[in-house]
């Protein structure tokens, strides 16, 4: 038996898409699971019966928006009610507006509802989760952002979401350094460019399947991503910490955006 097995994860934004593929990755470790969703209802349903069912753990689905302090402490109070704990935070969850446009377009409410999602969430979950972490002297969180964010780099016609996902690289490495005292381990992932379809994908269901955009040869998927935060769950890696981690395949994702 894994000795993850009597672990719980709460993973935000996890209907579908590289929450989904976490959720799998880590239910395969014998990890209980909890789906957070915003409007998702059904298809966060169904991949909680998916996992119970195939990998033999507890799985729920609760819908929350974690850019609502109240709703992001009714999910962990609900949580931890239920599971009786929470031991691996997965920052998934965050809003981006696809239209591109300049800062100066951006409306007060599109501004708000990218930071409020991308990194206010942050503070208001890990006020909420760090407690029952520290009670165990054990936790694992792992945030979401994008290729070289530690650098803060510039991300042309995604102002705000660069903005937030580079305050929430710094705040990632503040609360690691933090938290560490409290066998709480904290990391950023940072996958590149992988779309639509390929979140939810294994890596096995593009080998042969040629990309000459990247310099591996072939497209990343939801598990590439999935495998990085799994390992960084472990037990054993509690030396990693205030990392930000790319998976990209060597590819600069930004370059292509800002020419």
């Amino acid at each position: 038996m894994s000795i993850l097995s009597n672990k719980v994860a709460l993973i935000t934004g996890s209907a579908t898409g590289l929450g989904k593929r976490t959720a799998i990755e880590l239910a395969k470790n014998g990890i209980d699971i909890v789906l957070n969703y915003v409007h998702s209802s059904e298809s966060a349903k169904e991949t909680s019966r998916f996992i119970s069912e195939t990998y033999g753990v507890r799985s729920m689905a609760i819908q929350s928006d974690i850019s609502l302090l109240e709703d992001v402490h009714k999910l962990v109070n609900h949580t931890h009610s239920v599971m009786g704990r929470i031991d691996i935070l997965v920052h998934n969850a965050g809003p981006f507006i696809k239209e591109m446009k300049k800062m100066s377009e951006y409306t007060t409410e599109e501004w708000n509802s990218i930071i409020n999602g991308n990194l206010t969430s942050v503070f208001y979950l890990s006020k909420e989760v760090f407690p029952l972490m520290r009670v165990n002297k054990w936790g694992r969180m792992i945030t979401i952002g994008f290729d070289r964010v530690e650098t803060a780099p510039a991300w042309k016609f995604r102002s705000a979401y660069a903005a937030a996902k580079c305050g929430t690289a710094s705040l990632t490495k503040t609360l690691a350094i933090e938290e560490a005292e409290n066998g709480i381990t904290v990391n950023m992932v940072c996958p590149g460019d992988i779309r639509n379809k390929f979140k939810e994908m294994n890596i096995e269901d593009v080998r042969g399947k040629s990309d000459l955009t990247n310099p591996v040869g072939r497209t990343g998927t939801g598990e590439d991503i999935a495998r990085v935060i799994s390992f960084l769950c472990n037990e054993d890696s509690d030396f990693i910490t205030g990392s930000i981690i790319s998976v990209t395949g060597g590819k600069d994702v930004l370059n292509k955006h800002n020419s």
